[in-house]
């Protein structure tokens, strides 16, 4: 399954030196505000050392880790909801992508002037909130008034539709995001067609100095504070060291000027994973002389939906799922092991894939 991330944020805040960061695309980056007219599109490697742990034992030919489209959106501005800035076009852009990343400036530097004079994140994040809620409420509003519509025909289901978004829209005019309102499943029916901008999962990205790359700042320490209340992630990322690292071809260069910065790992990596993990994904393995190869679920699926992801005849055919845990494997060292051992477990229909399970899909398509 395809997975698709926003970074979004105010002009100028380092949104696409993160972006360059991670992808395998490059973007333009400038000092100027609104400099490009278009979003940039790439896709970065979910890190998982043990699609590698996996091919030491089995030695295929290729290794293939998951991977995740992100989305880099010119910077936003007050009034883009109104076509200010980069304006209607780049939200609608963010209505394509399953969660967002949103970028804020968390340091000072005289070189690169902030486009609202100052620094100050807190205000930045309820500045682009505001742009997104508007244009949510715009299409809630639009909606009501469809539903309220056919209600008085007598349809009882748009009525409660309309009763629904009532109280989304008043959630928006508080200045809230409608992924904090609470609804049922039988509610949110009537508001996953519109693929709400703050319905959205969220993850904070504090963009900081290379000095405050371990352990953050005052700036950081005012954004955990203003959404500590929310279901979220705020990740401490040095870009321009970022950027540097991202530059060395040499993976010992790289792990030298990690340790150099007392960095374990790229905090661009600690973004991917958490980006995975917010929209409840996880991965599980198929392992041949062909490919060692990471594929992506959401929590809770069975085997034969898992199968499904690999290829529609493996999920209409199924029989069953041969399964080894991924620890099991890597202790016992081969398929053959787990057998042996008693690890390697027979599965049905109803199996529901756990992260990290290595799969063999038995399955049987009469044609």
């Amino acid at each position: 399954m395809a997975l698709k991330c926003g970074i979004v944020g105010l002009t100028n805040i380092g949104k696409t030196t993160i972006f360059n960061c991670i992808s395998n695309t490059k973007g333009q980056t400038s000092n100027f505000a609104y400099s490009t007219n278009k979003s940039n599109l790439g896709q970065v490697n979910v890190p998982d050392d043990r699609l590698y742990e996996i091919d030491k034992l089995i030695h295929s030919a290729r290794i293939v880790p998951v991977t995740v489209e992100i989305m880099d959106i010119p910077g936003l501005a007050k009034g883009a909801s109104q076509g200010e800035g980069v304006g209607n076009k780049f939200l609608a852009d963010i209505q394509q992508t399953d969660a967002i990343i949103h970028v804020i400036r968390c340091f000072d530097d005289e070189n690169l002037p902030h486009v609202e004079g100052s620094v100050n994140p807190v205000r930045d994040r309820e500045i682009v909130d505001l742009e997104l809620q508007i244009r949510d409420l715009d299409l809630v509003e639009r909606k009501i008034q469809r539903l309220e519509k056919a209600a008085k025909t007598g349809d009882k289901e748009a009525k409660h539709g309309a009763e629904v978004l009532t109280r989304v829209k008043d959630h928006l005019e508080s200045f809230q995001s409608v992924r904090t309102l609470e609804l049922s499943e039988a509610e949110r029916r009537f508001i996953d067609d519109m693929y709400l901008l703050t319905d959205k999962p969220v993850i904070y990205v504090c963009n900081v100095d290379d000095a405050s790359a371990l352990s953050g700042n005052k700036y950081v320490d005012q954004i955990k504070e203003a959404v500590k209340n929310e279901n979220t992630e705020v990740i401490v990322i040095a870009g321009a060291l970022e950027a540097e690292i991202a530059e060395l071809e040499n993976p010992d260069d790289r792990k030298a000027f990690l340790e150099d910065a007392g960095l374990k790992e790229p905090g661009v990596n600690r973004l991917v994973r958490s980006a995975y993990s917010i929209l409840n994904l996880q991965s599980f393995f198929t392992a041949g002389p062909m490919e060692v190869r990471a594929w992506t679920i959401r929590k809770g699926a069975t085997a034969p939906q898992a199968a499904g992801v690999i290829h529609s005849d493996l999920e209409r055919g199924f029989i069953r799922a041969e399964v080894m845990k991924y620890t099991d494997f890597v202790t016992l060292k081969s398929e053959q092991a787990c057998r042996n051992a008693g690890k390697l477990y027979v599965e049905g229909k109803t199996y529901v894939v756990e992260d990290g399970d290595i799969l063999n899909i038995r399955f049987n398509v009469s044609k």
